[in-house]
Parts: C-alpha cells; sequence; structure tokens
C-alpha cells in the first residue's frame, strides 16, 4: 500500500508557526512486531494559543489512542495525513499510541532484508514531508523540538539515532533528548550493525555497516576515520562554534535514496560509498567531498536551519561550496575543484537551462512538492559556484567573519537569505543586495564569449562578451581568469593569468592585452572562477586538439574539456569532432576524474546525438579511446580501472568481453571482481551474446544485495520481447520492488542497441507512468520517472508523445518536471543531429 503525505503549503506552515511553538517529542518504538508494523507511542509537548486548532502531520496504519491534555482524542481526527486538534491550551500534551507501516521506499521507517544473510535493517527518513510516517508531528523546519528516543528491538540489534546514547537492558535502548532540530533531521538506525568506533578531540566516532559488509568497513575505516577527522579540524578552525551535536556517527545503509543526509549526530550515507570491489581514486575522493559535504550541513542546516524551503541553498549551497573547499583543503584529495569544474559545474549549468530551472534562491517555494523539486544542480552545484565567486569578492576573512556572526545569532534557531546577507554585509562592509538579486534571484546562465583581433602577432584587442538567453535577459558581474599558454618545449604552460572584473554591459575590453605576443592558446575562465558557459575564440578553440594532450594543468584541462562538451550539447560543435579530441587526447590524460567524466559524458552524447547511421563509427572510436588508454595505464591503478569500463561500455567485440568474463586476455593488473564482472555480463546481455541463464548462473554466485540489483539492470537490459515485458511491468506496476530495484530495473531498459524492439515502448511511457505514481512518491518516484524515460528513442514522434502528455491539465508535478526537461534534452539532440 504506498502512503502518500499531504502536501504543507508555505501559507499553512506560516499559520501554524504563528500558533504553535513545540517543546519536544518522546517517541517510544517497538520495532519487535511483524514485517509489515511497528508500533510508536509519541508525546508531544508544544505551547499554544489557547482555543485555537492546529494540526499535525500523521499516517497510521491503526490508532490504539489519542489524548490532549488528558482528553481523548476522537480516532476520526487522523484522516487524509493529518491529525487535527482544536481547543488546545496555552501548554499542551498530546500523546498518541499508534501501529505505523514500514516502507520499502526510502522513505519513513525503510525496512530492508539483506538477501546474503536475511538480516533485517531498519533506517528512518523523514526528508521533507515525511514525518508523519513514524510519529504525529509538526512537520516544517521552523518549528524544531528536541527529541528523545526509546526503542524495543530485538535483542541481537544495534540501535543508533541523533541522540547520545543512556541506557540499553537488552533489547531496550533509551537515548538522551537532542539539541533543538527540525523534524525532517530526526535520524534512527536499527538491525544488527557491524559498527566500528574511534575518537578525535573529544568527539566520539562510529560508522555502521550491515555484517555481509563488515569487512569492506573493516578493510575501508582507517580512510574514512581520518578524512572525518581531517574535516573536523578544519571546520573547527573556520568555525567559532565547534561541532555541536556530542557525537559523531555516520551509517551506510541500504537503498537510501540520498547519497547521504546530513542528520546531527548521526549522518547516513547509501551503503555504496563502502564499495566491496576495487574503486578508483575519483570514487574515493567523492566520498571524501560527501563526508565533507555532510559535516558542513552540521552548521549550514542543523545548528542553523532555513525557516522554509525557499532558502534550501542555505544548506545545499553552503554545503556544496565547502564540500569540496574543505576536502581540497584538509584532506590529501586536493584536486576537488578540477572534479568540481568537471562534473558538479556541468550539473548546475544543465540544471540551469532546462525549462524547470528557477532561481538559486526562489522568492517563493509553495508547498513541500514543489520543494522536493529543487534539489536539483542549481540548489547544489549554481549556489556554490557563485558562492566560490563571492568568497573571491568579500576575501575570505570576511566571508568566515559574517559565517561565525551568522552562526553567533542563529544557534539552533532558523535564518533566512536575509539574514545571512545582513551578516555578510555587516563583516565585510558591502552592499550584498545587488549582488544578491542576479545571482540567487534570477534563473539561468550566461555565456561568455572572448573576441580577439590581431596585427600579426600581437593582439590589437580582445573583448570578453556577455550574453543571455531569450526569456532570461540579465547580465552579471563576473570576476574571471584569461591565461596565456604558450607550447614550450613539448609541453604547454601558462605564461600569464589576466584576472578582469566583468561589469553587466555585455562587453569588457581587456586593456592589458593590447600589444601583447599572441599565445597560443587564450584560456577564457582560467581557474574557473566564473559560472558561466565559456566558449574559446576560434584559433584558440582549433588549437585544442593539439595542445590538450601537452598542457600540464590539470584545472586549465578541465575547463578546456567541459567548454567541449557543453558546446557539443548545444550543437555548436558535432559530436563526431568531441569523438575525435577524445581519441586523440584522452590517452594520454592523467587526472581520473577528467578520464571517468569526459568517457561517461561522451558515450552518452553518442548514443543520443549521433544518428543511427553515425553511432556505430562514433562508438567504434569511443572504444579505440579506452582501449589506448588502457595499453598506456599502469596495471592496477584507477585509470586502467576506468579504461576497461569504458572499453566495456563501447565496445562491441562479444568474444573479447566473454574471454575477460572467462578470465582470459585480461591485462595485467585489472582485476576481475564482482562487480566488474556484473558489468562485462550487463554489456554482453545488452548485445544479446548473455541470456537468463547466465544472469541466473552469475546471481547464484553472488546472491547478496549488490548482486540482485546488478541481476535486475541485465534482466531489464536482455533484447527479448518477453524480458522487456516483464521489466516494464515490474516498473510501473509492482509495489513489493523496492526503491533502488525498480530504478535500477527502468536503467536497464532503454538500450539505443534495441530501438526497433523498444518502439512500442516510447508510448507506454507517456500512458503508464501516471499509473506508475499510484503506487510510489516522492525522490523514488521523481528517480524511477527519470530512468524509465525513452531518452534514447531520440526522434520527433517521441517529442510529440510528450508533447500530448504536457497537454493534459492534470499532470502530475513531478511527471511533469521529468517530461519537460527530458524533452528539451531530445530537442537539443535532434538540433545537433540536423
Amino acid at each position: 500500500m504506498i502512503v502518500v503525505m499531504p502536501t504543507l503549503t508555505r501559507a499553512e506552515a506560516a499559520e501554524r508557526a504563528s500558533l504553535v511553538d513545540v517543546e519536544s517529542y518522546h517517541v517510544d518504538l517497538d520495532v519487535t512486531g511483524d514485517s509489515e508494523t511497528f508500533r510508536a507511542r509519541t508525546v508531544t509537548r508544544f505551547r499554544a494559543r489557547p482555543g485555537r486548532a492546529t494540526f499535525l502531520e500523521f499516517e497510521p496504519a491503526e490508532i490504539a489512542s489519542i489524548t490532549l491534555n488528558g482528553e481523548p482524542v476522537p480516532p476520526s481526527a487522523a484522516a487524509d495525513g493529518r491529525l487535527v486538534l482544536s481547543g488546545l491550551a496555552e501548554e499542551n500534551e498530546l500523546v498518541v499510541d499508534a501501529t505505523m507501516r514500514y516502507s520499502n521506499n526510502g522513505e519513513g521507517l525503510h525496512r530492508y532484508t539483506d538477501p546474503a544473510d536475511g538480516s533485517v535493517y531498519l533506517y528512518q527518513h523523514l526528508f521533507i514531508n515525511n514525518g508523519g510516517r513514524v510519529l504525529p508531528c509538526f512537520d516544517q523546519p521552523d518549528l524544531k523540538a528536541s527529541f528523545r528516543v526509546s526503542v524495543t528491538a530485538p535483542a541481537d540489534w544495534t540501535v543508533a539515532t541523533n541522540g547520545r546514547l543512556v541506557s540499553r537492558d537488552g533489547g531496550r535502548w533509551e537515548f538522551a533528548p537532542t539539541e533543538r532540530i527540525s523534524t525532517y533531521l530526526a535520524s534512527l538506525i536499527a538491525g544488527p550493525w557491524h559498527v566500528r568506533t574511534d575518537e578525535h578531540d573529544g568527539l566520539p566516532l562510529a560508522l555502521y555497516i550491515r555484517a555481509t559488509l563488515a569487512a569492506q568497513l573493516d578493510a575501508q575505516a582507517a580512510e574514512i576515520f581520518e578524512v572525518t577527522k581531517q574535516c573536523l579540524d578544519r571546520f573547527h578552525e573556520m568555525f567559532e562554534i565547534r561541532y555541536p551535536f556530542g557525537h559523531y556517527q555516520q551509517a551506510f545503509a541500504p537503498e537510501f535514496n540520498f547519497g547521504a543526509m546530513e542528520y546531527p549526530g548521526l549522518v547516513v550515507f547509501r551503503d555504496e560509498f563502502v564499495p566491496r570491489s576495487t574503486i578508483t581514486e575519483t570514487e574515493r575522493e567523492h566520498r571524501a567531498s560527501v563526508i565533507a559535504h555532510e559535516m558542513a550541513h552540521q552548521w549550514f542546516g542543523d545548528l542553523v536551519t532555513m525557516a522554509w524551503w525557499d532558502d534550501l541553498w542555505l544548506n545545499e549551497s553552503f554545503a556544496e561550496y565547502l564540500g569540496s573547499r574543505v576536502a581540497a583543503e584538509a584532506t590529501r584529495f586536493t584536486g576537488t575543484w578540477t572534479t568540481f569544474a568537471m562534473q558538479r559545474k556541468a550539473w548546475g549549468l544543465r540544471a540551469d537551462q532546462r525549462p524547470s530551472t528557477h532561481p538559486v534562491a526562489p522568492a517563493e517555494v509553495a508547498d513541500t512538492d514543489q520543494a522536493l523539486m529543487n534539489f536539483d544542480g542549481i540548489s547544489y552545484a549554481k549556489g556554490a559556484s557563485v558562492l566560490k565567486q563571492l568568497v573571491a569578492w568579500l576575501g575570505d576573512e570576511s566571508f568566515l567573519a559574517g559565517v561565525n556572526m551568522h552562526f553567533e545569532a542563529h544557534a539552533f534557531g532558523n535564518a533566512t537569505l536575509a539574514d545571512l546577507l545582513g551578516a555578510l554585509s555587516k563583516a565585510s562592509g558591502r552592499d550584498l543586495s545587488g549582488w544578491a538579486e542576479v545571482w540567487l534571484r534570477r534563473a539561468q546562465v550566461n555565456t561568455l564569449r572572448l573576441e580577439v583581433e590581431r596585427d600579426g602577432d600581437v593582439y590589437r584587442e580582445v573583448t570578453i562578451v556577455q550574453t543571455a538567453p531569450d526569456g532570461y535577459p540579465t547580465l552579471r558581474p563576473h570576476r574571471i581568469g584569461v591565461g596565456l599558454y604558450d607550447h614550450v618545449d613539448g609541453a604547454v604552460v601558462r605564461r600569464e593569468l589576466i584576472e578582469s572584473e566583468l561589469d553587466a554591459t555585455g562587453r569588457t575590453v581587456l586593456p592589458e592585452l593590447a600589444g601583447v605576443r599572441a599565445a597560443d592558446l587564450l584560456l577564457l575562465n582560467d581557474g574557473d572562477l566564473a559560472y558561466a558557459k565559456i566558449r574559446l575564440d576560434d584559433r584558440s578553440a582549433a588549437a585544442v586538439p593539439l595542445l590538450l594532450p601537452l598542457l600540464t594543468d590539470s584545472l586549465a584541462r578541465a575547463v578546456i574539456w567541459a567548454a567541449t562538451l557543453d558546446a557539443v550539447v548545444d550543437g555548436e560543435r558535432p559530436v563526431a569532432e568531441l569523438v575525435t579530441l577524445v581519441l586523440a587526447a584522452l590517452p594520454v590524460e592523467t587526472e581520473t576524474v577528467i578520464v571517468e567524466d569526459v568517457l561517461r559524458a561522451t558515450r552518452g552524447l553518442v548514443d543520443r546525438y549521433a544518428t543511427e547511421e553515425t553511432r556505430p563509427a562514433a562508438l567504434e572510436l569511443l572504444a579505440q579511446a579506452a582501449d589506448r588508454l588502457l595499453a598506456a595505464s599502469p596495471a592496477g591503478g584507477s585509470r586502467q580501472l576506468i579504461a576497461a569500463r569504458g572499453l566495456i561500455g563501447a565496445t562491441v567485440e562479444t568474444g573479447r568481453l566473454a574471454g575477460w568474463l572467462a578470465g582470459e586476455g585480461l591485462p595485467d593488473g585489472l582485476v576481475l571482481d564482482e562487480d566488474l564482472r556484473w558489468l562485462i555480463l550487463y554489456r554482453l546481455a545488452v548485445l544479446g551474446a548473455a541470456g537468463v541463464d547466465a544472469i541466473e548462473a552469475e546471481l547464484a554466485g553472488d546472491r547478496t544485495a549488490t548482486g540482485e540489483q546488478w541481476a535486475a539492470r541485465c534482466r531489464a537490459a536482455l533484447p527479448d520481447p518477453a524480458a522487456k515485458e516483464a521489466a516494464w511491468a515490474a516498473v510501473v506496476g509492482d509495489a513489493s520492488l523496492s526503491n533502488r530495484l525498480v530504478e535500477l530495473t527502468a536503467g536497464g531498459f532503454w538500450q539505443p542497441e534495441q530501438r526497433e524492439l523498444l518502439e512500442p515502448y516510447v508510448a507506454r511511457y507517456f500512458t503508464d507512468m501516471p499509473e506508475m505514481l499510484r503506487i510510489r512518491s516522492g525522490m523514488s518516484a521523481e528517480k524511477t520517472l527519470a530512468a524509465a524515460y525513452p531518452a534514447v528513442m531520440v526522434s520527433a514522434s517521441t517529442r510529440r508523445a510528450a508533447a500530448g502528455l504536457l497537454a493534459e491539465p492534470e499532470v502530475n508535478p513531478l511527471l511533469r518536471r521529468v517530461v519537460q526537461d527530458n524533452d528539451d534534452d531530445m530537442r537539443r539532440a535532434l538540433l545537433a543531429r540536423e
């Protein structure tokens, strides 16, 4: 049965906040019952305006009793996801005893059974509007309260929450009250977790993972603890208020919807962050950045929380910025800004150009449904890019002074955009209202291009031209670097860096370059400070294939690759040119994140931007590039693994892949572990060279959660009518399928090699997805909608089907957004093909 919590509007939240002040929740859970439900007894203490009425979010399976100030409340008061109370006193005590439902979609109290050993694990995720799935609560960020949690669990389980453990008696666990936190930040895990503990600077540390991944955590715990300690030290250097939540625990949970979530005192990550197979340095760096990101939230989001979801950027933009910054400053992963340039900023730029674009800090987020859709590349990556430039403009000392002033004023409370801007303005002596208007309140992105005039070998005039898209005419101030690079003794090195402040007039002449000897490469946005689409001048762009392999600075290479990929996305450069550049430059690339991201992005563009006739040749060139990189990579290193993954995804040489799967012909140093075996089998399944029997045989030897997920993806990828029908039915109608399994089934379904077989499912997407939304909601639904979209079926007929759905008046907002954005991507692909 699906449970859909009702939308809370901003108007309702504001009215309720004017009536109610919440003091505390005492939540007493019993999770020793059946596999469908758990018992929850909650005592809520709150003040209110006497005589008035209000409501709490609440979605019980069955109500045993409700009392308000000792008087019974009829069960009928709880309906449609809300518990309505009237006749409130100044001081109120609400006691509710109810049976609640577990979930399998990552919301509420998620229940998971590990297929490897049958053990059951629980984690609580109350994000945005899911608090009522576990307890009756005032589920909005500005009604903070202290949480005291008690849990009755099986005697062999471990339980952890935000709060400090006070006592344990067999299966009975009692935890201390927390500081005042928002409902969506209340955390809990329970199950036979494997635990590692440590201590740093007076703070108890802990790591949790399910028992079947104990060996993996034991092998990686030293690195995770080291990064955690280094980041804590750096944040304590930056922030005057020390980490404020007593202990710092990190749990790695199965089927978690987010990459991670910043619950104070008990951060929860997807358990993929403790992988069972060989991983690359890029993946280790990503884990370090996410650890730093979630730790930043302990101040930005947990200590000081946004008053409403329109200020989501106060949480995510700051955590995104500090995640990259602190990882680079405090850990061995010093190249995080290169990764940011390649991956995160590109995510923000793409999101900012879609129909669903919105300001970083919108003036109005009407309800919680709209809030969910704003967890995107704009709130994260664009906001972080804007902050990076703001810090450069204000100076780090003024920025940190303003931030610390903000924390001091609003600790354990709530704040708004105006509050933070006021603190930063006071600390820096600068009026930030104009900056905030153009960067935070207005959507979309600018394009910066170089116009170059020469007199022979010297520059006569170099101008940076700024443009804005139709419908979003805002021009913005930018702080930007222009690098002059020369080819010297077999390397391309920077001769000079010109830093410039761009105003909003649209044209900025660089007088420093007049009469200067022309460079072999003129790199706009050198240092990657500006948030903008970057286009090189024609001469520099033409020189890229020759000079890029010789460029010594990894961040400069990342800026060029990002600009090149973006130009292909915009149809300004053909995908064939990109593939040729990949073949020329990627085999000698040393920065793993660049190799990984370029291979991934190019493969996606080949699948959608190349025509039926040109795709095989483009894919062959991409496979050749990966093969050359594989041959040039040190045995056992990250580049070798990335190259192997890229080759597996691009090649059509099924005999070679089958040989690898059998352990034959593997490059020296390449480890054929479980996940590499599955990746090879997945590609063989796509190409029709492996069937159900091979998938089931592989699963028989890997009866784990990851094995089940790979098997679901492989079955959906088979070029077989029966397999496609079974996969589609599972995505659309199987409510028993967990969030991760349905997302991976949808992700394996659409294959560009199978267009003829898949053609009937294009129309079915637009007719069947509304039905899917009857059994799925929230983030799980959004991810499934996106994964199931027929993105590789690039045609005018697919766009017509999308237009038909969008023309309907009553389309679910999540579905409307996914279709609008994917249709816009397809529009670009069709233009590029033309």
